[in-house]
């Protein structure tokens, strides 16, 4: 039901929408694809947190712990909103379990400021940061929104104004 809504919903209706399914992939530390008992498929964003990429430090241990944690089990996604690129943002929940939060504790996540500022998720980072889990065992691991800022400013083929200029 919830796809059909999608296109003629305003973004407040979705926000309260809790959608069930199985998790039938993971694609990093943040981001997986819920399949729903109609056989439809969602792209999920986990709200809040923000995982290393697949290409930078700790990005493949941080999938690999999101799928330790969800692949293949039946989750509840209490949606917040729709993001630009047209996956739902919500919080996982499994078995009792907040998955954004549990990523956060893990060292596997930082916490999106940006998006919010739940204590919980904010009092999790900084255990995790003190007791070096995860991406925190390095001195100073680069936060994802700044190595996406540093890739795209690698060079004229990540910058589209700079694609006619000879």
């Amino acid at each position: 039901m919830l796809s059909c809504l999608l296109p003629l919903t305003p973004l407040a209706a979705v926000a309260s929408t809790v959608l069930q399914g199985r998790v039938v992939a993971v694609h990093d530390g943040d981001t997986l694809t819920v399949l729903d008992r109609y056989r439809r498929e969602y792209r999920i964003r986990l709200h809040l947190i923000d995982a290393p990429e697949k290409n930078q430090d700790y990005g493949s241990r941080s999938k690999q712990s999101l799928s330790q944690l969800v692949y293949k089990r039946d989750v509840s996604i209490e949606v917040t909103t729709v993001d630009r690129y047209h996956r739902l943002v919500g919080k996982v929940l499994w078995g009792g379990y907040d998955i954004n939060l549990e990523q956060v504790a893990r060292g596997m996540a930082w916490v999106y400021r940006r998006y919010g500022k739940d204590e919980r998720y904010l009092a999790a980072e900084a255990a995790a940061r003190r007791a070096r889990l995860g991406l925190w065992a390095k001195a100073r691991p680069v936060p994802p929104w700044e190595f996406r800022k540093d890739e795209r400013d690698d060079g004229p083929w990540y910058d589209p104004r700079q694609w006619f200029r000879r």
